[in-house]
């Protein structure tokens, strides 16, 4: 099993001074969050894309991996690539943060990038549930 899911982390969001609903404290993953349950896990990736969008004026797929994935730590072409095949969403397409259509697909693949495998797609609505809330 892949850390992230371990972790109950699928977006494997870093360790910081943020803190998530649902998150574990202390976290005993010395670089990475960790949650309760997969959908605290899914919920903090829809959070944090809509800060993105929200705080950082971040619209486009492409802006948002881009700060996700960023290049001093990964391939962030290939990732986006990645999620633009999972997903159909082209990398220049602005992303709404509130349109349920668009944003369960892009956590599900961000979710399938970061662990190697589909994402549970009930746990990812559940998330996307406590997102609204």
């Amino acid at each position: 099993m892949s850390r992230g899911l371990r972790n109950h982390n699928p977006g494997n969001i870093r360790r910081s001074v943020c803190r998530f609903r649902g998150e574990v404290l202390p976290s005993t993953d010395p670089a990475f969050k960790q949650f309760e349950a997969d959908e605290w896990g899914y919920r903090a990736i829809f959070v944090v894309l809509r800060t993105y969008w929200r705080k950082h004026h971040l619209r486009t797929l492409s802006e948002m991996i881009a700060r996700w994935a960023p290049p001093s730590e990964n391939d962030t072409a290939r990732y986006i690539r990645s999620v633009t095949s999972l997903t159909g969403i082209a990398p220049s397409e602005e992303i709404d943060p509130q349109d349920r259509s668009t944003m369960i697909p892009l956590v599900a693949a961000i979710s399938q990038v970061e662990n190697g495998r589909k994402a549970d797609w009930m746990a990812v609505e559940r998330g996307w549930e406590l997102y609204l809330k």
